[in-house]
C-alpha cells in the first residue's frame, strides 16, 4: 500500500519579516541610518518580500456531496482563480504522499489546489466502496461544482491508480474540465481482484454475499459487498474512454516497474484516447516511491499549456 507523509512549505518560498521594534527604524519617524540597518537585516536574513513568492495559504473545506454528506480536503490556496483537483486512490487518502508533493509543486507555480478523501477514505464521511468508480466521478463532480460556484474554475483533474480510472471516468461524463492526469490508473478493472480477494473470489461472495479482507493482525481491513465488486467488473473503461471529447487533453503516467497495474495498461489508454500523451517512467514503482522528483516535471508543463489554451 502506497505511503503517507507530511510536508512543511517548500524551502524556496520566501517570507517577509515585519519586526514590531520601533528600534528597528519601523515607527513614522524612522531615520535614514535606521532604515538602512533594517535593510541591512532584512538582506543578511534572505528574507526580502517579492510579490510574486507569496506562499500558498492551506485551509481545511468541507463539500456536501451527492448523499449530502461531507468531503473533507485540504485547499492549497494561491489566490489563482484556476485551480487542480487531485484524486487518491484505492484505500488511500488525501495525505498520499504523491497528491501532497504535486499540490506543493502546483503552489510553487502559483495554481491554486485542492486535495481531498473519496466517501469513507481518510476524513471524509459515508461508508467505504470496493467499486464505486462511477459514484466517486459523480463525487468529483460536486467538488467541481462547488469550486465553480465560488468564482474559481477547474481547469484540470488528476488522479493516482483507482483515481486515475475516476477523473477518466468523470472525463468521459460531464466534458466539463478539458485537461486530465492519470497515473497508474487500471485499463481493465476485471484484473487485479484476485490478487486481493484470492482466487475464488466469486464463489465466495455468490454464497456468503462480501468478503471480508483483512490485515496482517488478522482483523477485517474493509469489507467487498457483491454489489461494490459487480460494479467495477462491469466498468468498461475502454468504452468510457471513448467517450472522452477530443478537445480534451489527457497525459497518462506510468511506471515501467508497477507492481500493482501492469505498463501494458497504459498502452492501452494511448491507443484509444483521442487527444492523448504517454510518458512511462523507467524503474517506477505503483507509487513512484523512488521517483516523486519526476512527477512535477512531467505533469506541471502539461496544466500550464492547458491553462495558456483557456
Amino acid at each position: 500500500m502506497c505511503l503517507h507523509s507530511s510536508h512543511s512549505p517548500p524551502s524556496n518560498m520566501i517570507f517577509h519579516l515585519l519586526d514590531p521594534d520601533p528600534g528597528l527604524g519601523l515607527g513614522s519617524g524612522s531615520s535614514s541610518s535606521s532604515l538602512f540597518q533594517q535593510h541591512r537585516h532584512s538582506i543578511t536574513l534572505g528574507v526580502a518580500l517579492t510579490m510574486t513568492q507569496i506562499p500558498a495559504v492551506q485551509k481545511k473545506i468541507t463539500v456536501l456531496y451527492q448523499h449530502n454528506e461531507k468531503l473533507v480536503g485540504v485547499l492549497h490556496d494561491t489566490g489563482s482563480t484556476e485551480m487542480v483537483l487531485l484524486c487518491h486512490g484505492f484505500k488511500s487518502s488525501k495525505d498520499f504522499n504523491t497528491i501532497v508533493n504535486l499540490a506543493v509543486a502546483l503552489e510553487k507555480e502559483g495554481i491554486s489546489a485542492f486535495r481531498f478523501d473519496f466517501p469513507g477514505n481518510g476524513e471524509s464521511e459515508g461508508s467505504f466502496q470496493y467499486g464505486n468508480y462511477h459514484g466517486e466521478a459523480d463525487d468529483l463532480h460536486s467538488v467541481v461544482e462547488y469550486f465553480n460556484g465560488a468564482n474559481r474554475k477547474v481547469m484540470a483533474v488528476l488522479g493516482h491508480s483507482k483515481g486515475g480510472g475516476v477523473v477518466l471516468l468523470y472525463a468521459s461524463k460531464y466534458h466539463d474540465v478539458h485537461t486530465v492526469i492519470n497515473l497508474s490508473a487500471r485499463y481493465i478493472l476485471e484484473k487485479g481482484i484476485a490478487r486481493r480477494l484470492g482466487e475464488d473470489f466469486l464463489e465466495i461472495i455468490k454464497k456468503d454475499g462480501f468478503i471480508d479482507v483483512k490485515n496482517r493482525a488478522g482483523d477485517v481491513d474493509y469489507r467487498v459487498t457483491e454489489e461494490s465488486l459487480m460494479e467495477r467488473i462491469n466498468t468498461n473503461m475502454h468504452d468510457a474512454c471513448l467517450q472522452i471529447d477530443k478537445g480534451c487533453r489527457v497525459l497518462t503516467v506510468h511506471g515501467s516497474a508497477d507492481e500493482v497495474v501492469p505498463v501494458e495498461d497504459a498502452l492501452e489508454f494511448d491507443k484509444i484516447i483521442p487527444n492523448h500523451k504517454l510518458h512511462i517512467i523507467e524503474g517506477a514503482d505503483h507509487c513512484y516511491t523512488s521517483h516523486q522528483a519526476e512527477l512535477p516535471p512531467l505533469v506541471l508543463p502539461f496544466i500550464k499549456e492547458g491553462l495558456q489554451q483557456n
